[in-house]
C-alpha cells in the first residue's frame, strides 16, 4: 500500500517538473535556431509566435488561411542563429491605395 502512495507521489511531482518546464521554456527563440530550422517550424505549425529579441516577439504564418482578414501574409526578415535576414510572414493589413476607390 505504501509503495503505491509513493509510486502515484513520484508520478506527480514528474508532472508537475515536466509542467513546469513547459511553462518555463516559453516560446521558441528564432536566435537560437538556424532560419531553415525557423521556417520548418512556421511550416508545421501554420501559425506561432516567436521570439525575435530580448524584448521583441511576434505571430508567424505559414499560409493566408493563417490571417485574419482583412489581415494578409506579407513578407518580413527576422534574424536566426545563422542570418540576420530569415525570410518569413506575419499577418499585416492590406493597403489599398486611395486611387482604386476613384
Amino acid at each position: 500500500m505504501m509503495k503505491t502512495h509513493l509510486a502515484a507521489l513520484g508520478a506527480a511531482l514528474v508532472s508537475a517538473a515536466i509542467a513546469t518546464a513547459a511553462v518555463a521554456q516559453g516560446r521558441p527563440d528564432t536566435r537560437m535556431m538556424s532560419c531553415e530550422q525557423t521556417q520548418a517550424l512556421i511550416q508545421r505549425s501554420g501559425a506561432i509566435v516567436l521570439t525575435t529579441g530580448r524584448h521583441t516577439y511576434d505571430r508567424y504564418v505559414a499560409a493566408w488561411r493563417f490571417c485574419n482578414y482583412p489581415d494578409v501574409p506579407k513578407q518580413t526578415w527576422i534574424a536566426t542563429r545563422d542570418t540576420p535576414q530569415c525570410l518569413v510572414y506575419n499577418c499585416q493589413r492590406e493597403e489599398i491605395p486611395r486611387e482604386s476607390f476613384r
